[in-house]
């Protein structure tokens, strides 16, 4: 019996035509610059996104890092999201390899930062007060449930920023799935940052790889952070060869994830002891919890899903996060949904 996991679109794998790619890519050396198959994967995420440039790096993580450290010095501040990605699973990296200080701001249900909110952090200039350089935000916003950021919103971020003369960054590790959700070109929907990181993994199904786009200059810096920080790459070519593929054909395939998800989250709000809101499902990712009366904790439902060969994510003792990705299609959510009413019944 196939394995149905549900607990991350990072679990997913390359396939077969990814895999066939990456046999017979052309290479070179990436840190001369000179590997071809790299290259073309830079230009080609740059296009989509509507930048001039783009560089690839080995997580989303550093793209994260090698951004706000190529747009912020020592002691410096970026205003972001108290539930970001950048700020609550990246090990503090901001901090502890650029001193780079976080000012964290209340992210709202709809996954986006209060424009007032916003403007009340940026800092006067005074000596006591770091200097506020960047505005970051989420697209997707993960922890609030997959939530898809709007144009209009960006845009009015973007306008926010220009005004006081700082930079926007937007982690867009699943910015695909957000302009699939919205109907909005990906390149309209970021036009207004200076800078993006997009994984290639996740819901693209390459097995390693972000990509950082942004002017031209901003690239050309970004790059010396990343050979700081251990990211150059040589032969990149064979990892870049699966980026095109998941470029070309993966984001063009993500509703089908989006509809996976909505099937769970109706399906589980059909099962006693669940609470789950489907109108919430925006993306990829489903948010449930257990009610009380389940006679049981999310670790241990998790516990016995796996029997099944089902698995899922437990967030604390009541709460779960689901994820649909390539590698799940409907009839999995079905069998899932069998399982967990079985175990809560």
């Amino acid at each position: 019996m196939d394995r149905i996991d549900l607990r991350s679109d990072t679990v997913s794998w390359p396939t077969p035509e990814m895999r066939q790619a990456m046999a017979e890519a052309e290479v070179g050396d990436d840190v001369f610059g000179d590997d071809p198959t790299v290259n073309r994967l830079q230009e080609e995420a740059a296009r989509r996104l509507g930048k001039e440039a783009g560089l690839l790096v080995p997580s989303g993580t550093m793209g994260n890092l090698v951004s706000i450290l190529t747009h912020c010095g020592r002691g410096d501040e970026v205003i972001l999201g108290d539930k970001a990605h950048t700020f609550v699973y990246e090990a503090g990296g901001i901090s502890a390899v650029g001193g780079v200080h976080p000012y964290p701001i209340p992210v709202q249900e709809d996954g986006t930062l209060s424009l007032e909110a916003i403007r009340q952090a940026i800092r006067p200039n005074n000596v006591h007060f770091p200097r506020t350089r960047l505005i970051a935000l989420e697209n997707t916003q993960n922890i609030v449930g997959g939530m898809a950021i709007p144009k209009a919103y960006i845009d009015a971020v973007g306008e926010l920023a220009r005004a006081h003369k700082l930079a926007l960054h937007i982690d867009g590790a699943r910015i695909f799935n957000a302009a699939v959700a919205l109907n909005c070109d990906v390149a309209e929907l970021v036009a207004a940052a200076d800078s993006v990181t997009f994984c290639l993994s996740k819901g693209l199904c390459a097995p390693v790889g972000s990509v950082i786009v942004g002017r031209r200059e901003f690239i050309d810096q970004a790059r010396r952070i990343r050979k700081v920080l251990g990211g150059g790459m040589r032969q990149a070519g064979v990892l870049a060869a699966a980026g095109l593929v998941a470029l070309d054909k993966m984001t063009q395939r993500l509703a089908e994830d989006h509809a996976n998800a909505r099937l769970l989250a109706e399906g589980l709000a059909e099962i006693p002891h669940i609470d789950v809101d489907p109108s919430r499902v925006q993306t990829n990712m489903v948010f449930f919890s257990l009610r009380p009366d389940a006679g049981m904790s999310a670790p241990e439902l998790v516990d016995r899903l796996k029997k099944h060969q089902v698995l899922i994510l437990a967030r604390d003792e009541r709460r779960f996060r689901a994820v649909t990705h390539y590698w799940i299609r409907a009839e999995d959510i079905i069998r899932a949904l069998g399982a967990v009413q079985k175990e809560l019944s």
